[in-house]
């Protein structure tokens, strides 16, 4: 065989995986009881790794095909894509759903699920955030679901609306919100999205940035077909860990689909390390086992080389420490 017609080969044989992928993968995804669900009733647990903002990306000139193959390849069947609010305004609406149009087109041919995540940091009540590239408020965020769901709601790729990254109050530092509060504008914004057409699941977080979801164990959202988050870093809480996590947000998958829309860990002298997600292999090991005993899904922060806990250090996609040890992991599923 010449060179050519091995060059031919190749390209018709990952044309026709990608195909293969993807029709493995199209089918809408629904709650049942506490799981997720696709059109034949199978259970799936999602597994997989955040990117960081696409508009870093594409900045960056790495907005492309090969970083999803990656994704592929490191084991995911699921991508969650973070917005933050700076950036959905300086690049504008449409540039910036241009953006998501490819990454959902990519995702689809490599099989993988969509999250699209609106990630802000602070309290939305108070108007008060982490920093500048969080700032957003009710009206914009509102506004943004309805032009996603406008978009993408019938969509079967785009299976999860993350209506809001980490709600947090911090001890009073960003103004107060109580429980209540919170339930009835994530009641509001799920009714938005169900009025404008998205047929996706809306996720929902709890306080003490996405980690605390023990009010949901008395007065939980009142709508159908949700499942919630937890941001369960390993600095969170002290070792033991399983305790804790059961009674801080584990509890939940009793009842409910329960979705780690953001897990990982370095090492104290990584670059960006930072609390709460400074460990060892321990807390991977343990925050997997825990999760796939419950048939808990889990996203991976984050598949960047400069975000924090970077999953892979350079241009070759070199894993970092953390990174070898979920590269290794998710490939276990397949």
């Amino acid at each position: 065989m010449n060179f050519f017609k091995k060059c031919l080969f190749i390209c018709l044989l990952l044309f026709s995986q990608t195909l293969l992928w993807a029709q493995e993968t199209i089918s809408k995804i629904e709650v049942r009881g506490n799981e997720f669900v696709d059109e034949s009733g199978q259970v799936i647990v999602f597994r997989g790794y955040s990117s960081s903002d696409p508009d870093k990306l594409e900045t960056e000139k790495k907005w492309n095909k090969r970083y999803f193959a990656e994704l592929k390849n490191w084991g995911a069947n699921i991508v969650r894509f973070p917005v933050h609010p700076k950036a959905w305004r300086e690049r504008g609406k449409e540039n910036y759903l241009a953006l998501l149009d490819d990454g959902i087109k990519w995702a689809e041919e490599y099989g993988l699920y969509v999250i699209i995540d609106w990630h802000s940091i602070g309290n939305l009540k108070t108007g008060l955030y982490l920093s500048d590239m969080y700032y957003t408020d009710k009206n914009e965020t509102f506004n943004f679901w309805k032009i996603i769901v406008e978009r993408y709601g019938k969509n079967p790729i785009v299976a999860f609306y993350e209506l809001f990254n980490e709600p947090t109050t911090n001890e009073n530092r960003f103004g107060r919100l109580s429980w209540n509060e919170w339930k009835t504008i994530m009641e509001e914004i799920i009714i938005v999205v169900r009025a404008n057409g998205g047929e996706g699941i809306p996720l929902v977080a709890g306080f003490n940035w996405a980690y605390d979801l023990t009010p949901v164990k008395y007065k939980p959202i009142e709508a159908e077909g949700i499942a919630y988050v937890s941001h369960p870093y390993p600095q969170k809480r002290e070792k033991p860990w399983e305790e804790k996590w059961t009674a801080d947000w584990g509890f939940v998958k009793e009842n409910y689909p329960l979705i780690l829309t953001e897990m990982g860990y370095c090492g104290p002298n990584d670059p960006g390390a930072h609390v709460p997600v400074i460990s060892d292999e321990s807390y991977g090991i343990a925050i997997t086992d825990y999760s796939d005993r419950r048939n808990i899904s889990y996203i991976v922060w984050v598949f960047d080389s400069q975000w924090s806990p970077r999953l892979y250090i350079d241009n070759k996609f070199t894993p970092s420490g953390s990174g070898r040890f979920f590269k290794q992991k998710l490939n276990t599923y397949k």
